[in-house]
């Protein structure tokens, strides 16, 4: 993933909390085939969107903290924050243009 910034739970605040504008989370984990089928998806978004939005991803097994604080209970879920406050959320693998209009809500 060239565009998807890769996070843990030790870069996570800095990342996505701290980050000023739009920051869309993918919460997945390796062994979940539709979050593999997403990454590409994601990576489109990020490419189309560079400059004013961030894309980034974190394994929930790998970083569960995270996964914790933001009520994550299943993967794929991707999250929109928005100056650090989490705006929207959406559970499973959805279309490019559903992740659009979830970003753009």
């Amino acid at each position: 993933m060239g565009h998807v910034i890769v996070v843990t739970d030790a870069t996570f605040e800095e990342e996505v909390l701290a980050q000023r504008g739009t920051v869309l989370v993918d919460f997945g984990a390796a062994w979940c085939p539709p979050c593999r089928a997403l990454e590409p998806i994601l990576e489109a978004v990020a490419s189309e969107r560079a400059g004013s939005l961030k894309v980034v991803s974190i394994d929930t097994d790998a970083s569960p903290e995270s996964a914790r604080k933001c009520a994550v209970r299943a993967t794929p879920t991707l999250v929109v924050f928005r100056d650090g406050e989490r705006r929207s959320a959406h559970v499973g693998a959805i279309p490019k243009s559903k992740i659009l209009a979830l970003i753009d809500r």
